[in-house]
């Protein structure tokens, strides 16, 4: 063989070689709420494929949306969105259908299956779940009606500072509904108005004192700088199990008039770099034992059926959605189209208010 011609066949092997390597994923890359991956489940991902978890956080499905539309969904292999955005991501094209390459379906409970929000199954599979409610400092309201009047009646709570939740408005407006009779999944337009109202009062209140993010709501009451704010209960439960003398004093509960139940799921967006590997870390996670680590880790409530022997009794028997919390607790509706846009503009003119 001529030297020019070994020459030239030694580089086409090793440009092969390169672009094998270009293929084989090292990385996978996860956008995640904050707290809500167990480390240890992680690191036995990354052992069995031998690659290193990346994660990214948001603190709001809003600004998760946010980030996707501006390149994200070519950054990340999974995302994290609550149900009511699933639809959302799919409409603006952010999220690929997961294929047959997902194991463990089976696994899921029976209520957790064919969703309204993603009614074939195509594009999400339920991680963990659970419920909006209002945190509060028990020191300073003892015994509390259980009600959005907390935050929403100057004559309930004329004189302590409260903070609602920021991102996207739909929660907010929900609980407006809520306390105004027309339910958490209110759509009409007569009732969102009728909402925007209450919630342009409310933010002009005294003793309003801003919008916070679940987890910083909490520490803010922790703090003092608040007595009352919106959260979701997984959160509360994680940092009174992490720290009992600082938070306590913390109490939780779920409004009678009602409140949003919401399902978290893993999803892939459109142009995720490795979108093998993030089908198989959501086939991983689907797994019963890791199922189960989860949820005990995030203190948040699992859709597995499989994985509830595994729990503790308390956390087994809230994964268990009972007739008594379906009677109360709704999805947040889907929005599309004219409705999203209508959301927008009131909950901009309330707040500009």
């Amino acid at each position: 063989m001529r030297p020019t011609a070994a020459l030239c066949l030694s580089t086409l092997c090793l440009t092969l070689s390169a672009a094998v390597q270009a293929q084989t994923p090292d990385k996978l890359y996860l956008f995640n709420w904050t707290e809500y991956a167990d480390p240890g489940v992680i690191k036995d991902f990354e052992k069995q494929y031998d690659v290193e978890v990346v994660q990214s956080y948001f603190t709001s499905n809003a600004e998760m949306f946010a980030k996707l539309v501006a390149g994200g969904d070519a950054q990340f292999d999974v995302v994290v969105p609550t149900d009511y955005y699933v639809p959302r991501l799919v409409a603006a094209g952010l999220i690929q259908p997961l294929g047959d390459g997902i194991e463990g379906r089976d696994n899921l409970m029976p209520a957790f299956r064919h969703p309204s929000y993603d009614p074939e199954d195509a594009y999400s599979v339920p991680y963990l779940w659970g419920v909006t409610g209002i945190v509060y400092d028990s020191t300073v309201f003892p015994d509390p009606a259980h009600s959005w009047s907390l935050l929403l009646d100057p004559e309930i709570n004329p004189d302590q500072p409260f903070a609602l939740l920021g991102g996207d408005p739909q929660v907010l407006f929900g609980m407006a509904c809520a306390y105004q009779g027309q339910g958490f999944d209110c759509t009409q337009r007569d009732a969102w108005i009728a909402a925007a109202k209450l919630v342009s009062q409310t933010l002009h209140r005294p003793n309003f004192s801003g919008f916070a993010d679940s987890t910083a709501a909490i520490d803010q009451i922790a703090r003092g700088v608040t007595r009352a704010a919106v959260t979701y209960s997984g959160d509360l439960d994680y940092r009174k199990a992490d720290a009992p003398e600082t938070y306590g004093k913390l109490k939780f509960f779920i409004p009678e008039e009602g409140s949003q139940l919401g399902v978290d799921t893993l999803v892939i967006p459109k142009r995720a770099p490795h979108p093998q590997l993030a089908r198989d870390f959501i086939s991983f996670m689907l797994r019963p034992e890791n199922a189960a680590r989860s949820a005990t880790y995030a203190y948040y409530r699992t859709p597995n059926q499989a994985a509830l022997p595994l729990l503790d009794a308390d956390l087994r028997e809230a994964s268990q959605l009972s007739d008594a919390q379906r009677a109360k607790l709704t999805p947040a509706p889907q929005l599309k189209g004219d409705q999203l846009q209508l959301l927008q503009q009131l909950a901009n003119e309330a707040r500009s208010r």
